[in-house]
C-alpha cells in the first residue's frame, strides 16, 4: 500500500471511510468513547456491524452503546477490565487520553499523569488483552497519538519529571512519542500472532481534551474568535466526524489489512519528518526508531512490573 492507494482526504469523515464495510461478528473496544472522536469512532464501528464496548471512567456518560468502567490511571481498574474480558477481541482502539495538565500530577504509582494515561495505561491494557487479540486472528490495535510528538522525544532518564522541571506540553509530547514507539515495538513482537498495530494523528479537533487550556493557550492555537469565544471548528481544524476517520480506517478498513507498525494522519501514511517542528506534518524519526522502540518496550515492562 502507498499513500496514493487510499481514496480519502483530510476532510473525509469516519462514515465515508467505512462506507460499505461490514464488520459483523467482530468485537471491538474503544477507550474514551463517551465524547469527541472516541464516541464517533465507537458509533461508526457499531454502525458497520461491530460489537463495540466503550471503556470509560464513567459508563453512565455513554447512552447508546455498551460501556464498562476503566480508569487508565488506575492499575487495579485496568487489571479488572482485562480479567473480565471473555473471548476474542478483533479491534482495540486506544483513544482515551489527557493533554497539557497545567501542574505536575502523579498517579498512585508515582507516575507523571500524562505519561501514565497516554502511554502506560494503554500499554497495560493492550498487554493484558494479548490472548484475546491473538485468539481473534488478524486483530488490530489502533493507538491514537498526536502530532505533538514532534515537540519532544521520550526522556528515558527522567520520564516522570522527578529531577527536571515539569512542563505541560513537553510531558504531553513525550507521552505521545512513547505511544508511537510502543506501537512499533508491538507490531514487531506480535506479528507472529497475526496482530497488527498502528498509530495515528487525528488532527486538531475541539473536544474535551482541551479542557485544561486557558484563554491564552486557546488563542495561541487559533481556537478563539475575535470576541474571545471558543470556536466549534477553528480554521484548519476538523470536526469530530473528520477526526475519527483515520481511527476507523485503521480499525476496520480492508484497505489497510496487514499494514503494521506505521503512523498515519489525514487517512494516509504519514511521511517521515527529518526535521520535526511542533506545527509540522509527518512522523519524527525518533518516534519510529526500532532501537528506541525496543528500549521503550523494555522500560515499559519494568514500570508495569
Amino acid at each position: 500500500m502507498t499513500d496514493t492507494a487510499l481514496p480519502f482526504t483530510a476532510s473525509s469523515t469516519a462514515a465515508e471511510v467505512l462506507d460499505g464495510v461490514d464488520l459483523t461478528g467482530l468485537r471491538a473496544i474503544v477507550t474514551g468513547g463517551a465524547s469527541g472522536i472516541g464516541l464517533v469512532t465507537a458509533r461508526t464501528l457499531a454502525a458497520a456491524g461491530a460489537d463495540v464496548t466503550v471503556a470509560v471512567r464513567n459508563p453512565k456518560a455513554v447512552e447508546d452503546l455498551p460501556a464498562v468502567q476503566l480508569d487508565l490511571a488506575d492499575r487495579a481498574s485496568i487489571a479488572a477490565f482485562t480479567a473480565a474480558w471473555d473471548g476474542p477481541l478483533h479491534i482495540l482502539v486506544n483513544n482515551a487520553g489527557v493533554m497539557a495538565l497545567p501542574e505536575l500530577t502523579r498517579t498512585a504509582d508515582g507516575w507523571e499523569r500524562q505519561f501514565a494515561v497516554n502511554h502506560l495505561g494503554p500499554a497495560a491494557l493492550t498487554l493484558g488483552l494479548h490472548d484475546a487479540l491473538a485468539q481473534a486472528g488478524g486483530a488490530r490495535v489502533v493507538n491514537v497519538a498526536s502530532s505533538a510528538h514532534l515537540m519532544a522525544a521520550v526522556d528515558f532518564d527522567d520520564p516522570h519529571f522527578e529531577r527536571t522541571p515539569y512542563e505541560a506540553w513537553t510531558a504531553y509530547a513525550r507521552s505521545k512519542t512513547a505511544m508511537i514507539l510502543f506501537t512499533v515495538a508491538l507490531a514487531e513482537r506480535w506479528a507472529a500472532d497475526g496482530i497488527t498495530a498502528n498509530a495515528l494523528h487525528p488532527g486538531g479537533i475541539m473536544t474535551n481534551l482541551q479542557r485544561h487550556l486557558d484563554e491564552t493557550q486557546l488563542g495561541f492555537v487559533g481556537a478563539l474568535d475575535d470576541h474571545g469565544n471558543v470556536l466549534a471548528v477553528p480554521p484548519g481544524w476538523k470536526t469530530p466526524d473528520q477526526g475519527a476517520s483515520t481511527s476507523v480506517l485503521l480499525a476496520g478498513s480492508p484497505l489497510v489489512e496487514g499494514i503494521t507498525g506505521r503512523y498515519f494522519e489525514d487517512t494516509a501514511l504519514a511521511p517521515v519528518q527529518p526535521n520535526p517542528t511542533p506545527d509540522g506534518k509527518g512522523v519524527a524519526p525518533y518516534a519510529i526508531d526500532p532501537a528506541l522502540a525496543a528500549r521503550l518496550w523494555d522500560e515499559t515492562q519494568k514500570m508495569l512490573g
